[in-house]
Parts: structure tokens; C-alpha cells; sequence
């Protein structure tokens, strides 16, 4: 409810709210209506959005320069190390051996001073046109399994090649997000488009059933985002 109230407060301030995961962005559209806000998509398939009237909010784009590969997970680490809120930057960007992140202006000048390393590996920051990434395309890597059933713990356990019993551990450590949110129960059952992420491991979107073994078994099809 905090972060509801908070974001409608800055939208009907400032006319923006900060940067918004889709199921943030669904929980706050509901409290407006339709005509009241536009959205703005730093890139036509990100994540992070914000919701805005008026002028198009004023967002950053860094590159992240280093000599080391880095990946996903080290720079968002990086970012809440640092204290900088989650809704302060958008979407991580990893492209052709470059690295990006956008941010809001009010975080810039604590952002040049503080994110000087990722990892044990030294960093420069580099601001560059917003528009860079405005053509870019998220790359996945298709992936099909067969499962016992579309539940969390049957897909996990399959995905991860482990038992039933570490996917409720994963879960008591609050270690797996399903639509944004902490999963609490692994008998969930996927629905086409579910978006899951298991913490150091990575991020799914599940498409869907591909077709039904004769051992009544199904064959799905995972997206992770790469």
C-alpha cells in the first residue's frame, strides 16, 4: 500500500511516478483512470516503466564500462549495495558485451560518485543519448521440459534439476518471485505468461503447454531472459 501511495503521490506532483515493474504499474493504474496517465517505455519490450501526463518524464541512460564481463545480477547487487532504491533505475540492459542502466535524475550525481565497482572489478560510467536502446530487443533462450504438471515445485525441480525438497527451501528463504511477487505456495499452477525468477539463478516467462506425453506427462515452453 506504501508504494501505491507513494507513487500517486509523486505522479499527481510531479506528474510521474518512478520506474514501476508490471505488477507495480497494474496496482497503481488501478487507482487511476485510463485517460489519466500515459506510459513511458524507455525501449519497446522493458520491464520497468513509469507512468506519466504531460511531458515525457526525464530518464538517464549510463553505459557501464569495464574491462571484466559482468553480468545481470553483479550490477543489480551493485545498485542495492549501494541503497539506491529499485524504483529510482530501470531495466539492466546487456547487450553485445555492453552494459546499461537507466536512472532517474535525482539519483545521478549519488550514482557518478558511489557505483565505482562491480564486484572485485573497477567501473566508469559513461552518460549516453537515451535513445541508444531505442531499437533494442530483449534476446531469450528457448527452453522445453518435461513435467509432471504445470505446478511451481514440478517446473523448479525439473528447471533446476533438484528435488521437491530444496524448491521448498528456496521458497522459506523467500528466494522465488512469481509476477513480481514473493511466491508463497510452490502448488501454484503456471498460467501462459507467468513471469518467475528464482534469486542468482535467473528470470522465466512460461509460454505455455506444447503437448501431453503418453506417460501423462507435459511438455512446456520457458522463455529465460538473457
Amino acid at each position: 500500500m506504501y508504494l501505491i501511495q507513494k507513487n500517486l503521490t509523486r505522479f499527481f506532483n510531479s506528474h510521474s511516478t518512478y520506474f514501476l515493474n508490471p505488477h507495480e504499474l497494474k496496482q497503481v493504474a488501478s487507482h487511476m483512470k485510463k485517460n489519466e496517465y500515459s506510459i513511458y517505455t524507455p525501449y519497446p519490450d522493458s520491464e520497468k516503466n513509469i507512468l506519466y501526463t504531460g511531458s515525457i518524464p526525464q530518464v538517464l541512460l549510463y553505459e557501464i564500462i569495464c574491462k571484466s564481463p559482468l553480468r545481470h545480477q553483479d550490477i543489480l547487487g551493485t545498485m542495492y549495495s549501494l541503497n539506491i532504491a529499485s524504483d529510482l533505475f530501470g531495466d539492466v540492459v546487456i547487450h553485445d558485451y555492453h552494459y546499461y542502466v537507466f536512472i532517474l535524475p535525482i539519483v545521478q550525481n549519488y550514482f557518478e560518485t558511489n557505483f565505482l565497482m562491480v564486484r572485485n572489478s573497477h567501473v566508469e560510467l559513461k552518460e549516453i543519448p537515451i535513445d541508444t536502446l531505442s531499437k533494442y530487443e530483449r534476446n531469450y533462450e528457448e527452453i522445453e521440459l518435461i513435467v509432471s504438471s504445470t505446478r511451481m515445485d514440478a517446473v523448479l525441480s525439473s528447471l533446476l534439476h533438484v528435488g521437491r525438497g530444496k524448491i521448498e527451501v528456496y521458497l522459506k528463504k523467500k528466494e522465488v518471485l512469481l509476477n513480481y511477487e514473493i511466491l508463497k505456495s510452490s502448488s501454484y499452477k503456471l498460467k501462459e505468461g507467468d513471469t518467475f525468477s528464482i534469486r542468482k539463478i535467473g528470470k522465466y516467462q512460461f509460454v505455455g503447454i506444447i503437448k501431453n506425453t503418453k506417460s501423462d506427462h507435459v511438455i512446456i515452453s520457458l522463455k529465460k531472459y538473457t
